[in-house]
């Protein structure tokens, strides 16, 4: 009787072991619950990012004056009838 006792404690402390220490265990699943976290944040913030680039290229698409606006803050466009300042700082 008292070999089935130890017996049957040896198989729960090693089946113990295996919950917490071997591979499925709590400790890693822990880990890997933290890396889903971290990765559901980042994909937020690409998707945001997305959306935003996403509205850009609608806003492009839709009108000449986007292109219009983005050609006069990037390269520098001016129109026949304007004229150019270019200010200094000294």
């Amino acid at each position: 009787m008292k070999l089935l006792w130890a017996v049957l404690v040896v198989l729960i402390l090693l089946l113990q072991v295996r919950l917490w220490v071997g591979e499925g265990s709590f400790v890693q699943v822990w880990a890997m619950e933290d890396t889903l976290e971290e990765q559901r944040q980042e994909n937020a913030k690409l998707a945001n990012r997305n959306e935003r680039l996403y509205a850009e290229v609608r806003n492009l698409r839709s009108g000449e004056g986007a292109i219009e606006e983005r050609a006069r803050m990037n390269l520098g466009l001016i129109r026949n009838d304007e004229t150019f300042f270019l200010v200094v700082e000294p």
